[in-house]
């Protein structure tokens, strides 16, 4: 039975006002239900014809389209066939008589949306809602990585000498401001600079040693010098 609006009923007096609930005010009142969306509405059909039932379904599906309907998930990706019941009112529909022949367990529950009846428990789950948006996210933040990973590899340098590929160390070395001055050669692998720098080192030492080490002697350019003039007389 659907009631008057607060603060409209009958036997008000004059002026008088009923505060309406603010907020999440109706979360004290109805416990948690462990689906997303809010309380679920249940109408129950009596004393009346499965034409006027369904007519009254259709009425139901289409007026009230804004609040039972789940949204589309506020996300950059593509492909998310997931829906948000996160401000959907659930509502379902059966009739006494299916309640009287079958039991509430059975599966005598329609949700507005959807086609065919549930069990109560089935009906108000959501399985295309939020366990289906976290996998298709996930899913979606995987390939968009296993993206980015290729687009950043088909960029990366190829050494001009050997042909191998740049490591991620050598290529911030030769890309970043604060290396690049120092990485020497900027077209060549992390093991050819090695080589290099291996080259110039031992150029280097080799230069050293040879300016360190002692002249060599020259040739005696006068064999006789040191003889004496002088002959000792036999």
């Amino acid at each position: 039975m659907v009631g008057q609006p607060a603060g409209h009923r009958r036997g008000l007096a004059a002026g008088q006002h009923i505060d309406r609930p603010t907020g999440f005010q109706w979360r004290r009142v109805y416990p948690p239900t462990g689906r997303e969306g809010l309380v679920p509405v249940a109408f129950v059909f009596a004393d009346t014809t499965e034409a006027k039932a369904d007519n009254t379904v259709a009425v139901l599906e289409e007026a009230g389209h804004d609040y039972w309907a789940p949204r589309r998930y506020d996300t950059y990706h593509r492909g998310i066939t997931a829906r948000d019941y996160g401000q959907a009112v659930p509502v379902v529909v059966t009739t006494l008589e299916q309640l009287q022949e079958h039991g509430a367990d059975a599966a005598v529950w329609r949700r507005l949306g959807r086609e065919g009846e549930q069990t109560l428990t089935a009906a108000l789950d959501n399985p295309d809602g939020d366990v289906l948006f976290r996998d298709q996210e996930a899913r979606a933040d995987a390939a968009d990585e296993r993206h980015r990973a290729a687009e950043r590899e088909a960029q990366r340098p190829v050494c001009k000498r050997c042909g191998q590929k740049f490591t991620d160390q050598r290529w911030e070395e030769t890309t970043a401001h604060r290396t690049a001055w120092s990485a020497g050669d900027l077209s060549v692998c992390g093991t050819c600079h090695a080589d290099d720098v291996a080259r110039k080192e031992a150029a280097v030492e080799a230069a050293r040693l040879q300016t360190a080490a002692p002249p060599e002697p020259e040739d005696d350019q006068e064999p006789d010098r040191g003889r004496s003039w002088f002959r000792r007389r036999p």
